[in-house]
């Protein structure tokens, strides 16, 4: 860790606390009640989620690339709803704010990865409907198993380096002006302002990431839309646009639903309340998990078709049971 330590041949004592301590809301009373509303959620969440992976994985007529994203986005949704809200119910539930260091920075390392790829799942889907709307001839060959899984691979590579570089180089920062962490889990802006010593790194990555993991990804989404619509006005008829544009209605709710909090959050930066930038991050955490599965069941013609046939099969090895039993 030395290359991280930034008081190294300095005249600074380098001070690495043994724990560090999760305030949570300020001056808010009964707050107990949202972090329950919060585990009511995330409830929701594993059920759903679970539910929908199991449907992808049963059902062999949604083994395309397509659903290679689905299934990633209810993993991703599910073990990020898992990495945080039992651990903020133990904190605040059951006042345990003390977390030591390392758990600390585990937390955040697995908290900032899963939400950094709900953005890059929905830039995965975002092109997948690009393709197979404007190129629908061309789509079994742009995307395939091989593409969709890679493209998938390299966020999964990309959201865990930067994550990890964030992480080494909160390492190299001595915290010594407070312990206390004005948010619900070990939020990175919180830490690094934490340090006497020079943040300067820590502050770039703060104003560098979310444009790169949020902004960019939403760019990419908007400019895509934009396009599919342009085509359609173009060249399709007006049924066929709208028919057209039936099959990206659940992406574009799961973009609503993501990015509006988080956006708010990660662009007024520290001139928005700690009461709530919490607010925020935490419903973009949950909320969204729990809304993706009841979107795609409710919005998506495959997977209602696929959910009707395993009831069939589940109904009728029921009735059979029952038969052979009598």
């Amino acid at each position: 860790m030395e290359l991280f330590n930034s008081a190294l041949g300095r005249n600074i004592t380098f001070v690495r606390p043994a724990y560090f301590i999760i305030n949570g809301f300020i001056d808010l009373p009964n707050m107990n009640y949202y972090y329950i509303f919060l585990f009511f959620l995330y409830i929701i969440s594993v059920l759903g989620n679970t539910a929908v992976m199991v449907i992808i994985y049963l059902d062999h007529n949604l083994r395309t690339p397509k659903y290679v994203a689905v299934f990633n986005l209810a993993f991703v949704d599910l073990l990020g709803s898992t990495a945080l809200v039992p651990k903020v119910i133990d904190i605040f539930l059951f006042n345990h704010k003390l977390i030591p260091y390392n758990d600390c920075l585990t937390f955040l390392f697995f908290c900032y990865t899963c939400l950094s790829m709900q953005s890059f799942n929905l830039v995965a889907l975002s092109y997948d409907r690009l393709v197979a709307i404007i190129f629908p001839l061309r789509y079994q060959v742009k995307v395939t198993y091989r593409s969709m899984f890679s493209l998938i691979a390299s966020f999964w590579i990309f959201a865990i380096i930067a994550v990890l570089i964030a992480v080494c180089l909160l390492t190299r920062l001595s915290i010594c002006k407070s312990l206390v962490i004005n948010s619900y889990f070990c939020d990175h802006g919180q830490i690094y302002r934490l340090a006497c010593n020079d943040n300067f790194p820590n502050n770039v990555i703060g104003l560098f990431y979310p444009v790169v993991i949020f902004w960019l990804p939403l760019v990419f989404i908007l400019l895509s839309y934009l396009y599919i619509s342009y085509t359609l006005v173009k060249v399709a008829t007006f049924q066929q646009g709208i028919k057209a544009f039936k099959t990206c209605i659940a992406h574009l709710s799961l973009v609503v639903v993501y990015f509006t909090p988080l956006l708010i959050t990660f662009t007024l930066m520290e001139k928005i309340h700690p009461n709530n930038r919490i607010i925020n991050l935490s419903l973009t955490s949950v909320l969204p998990p729990m809304l993706n599965p009841i979107i795609y069941v409710l919005q998506t013609q495959e997977i209602k078709v696929s959910m009707k046939k395993l009831f069939k099969i589940l109904f009728k090895s029921k009735i059979f049971k029952i038969s052979t039993t009598m």
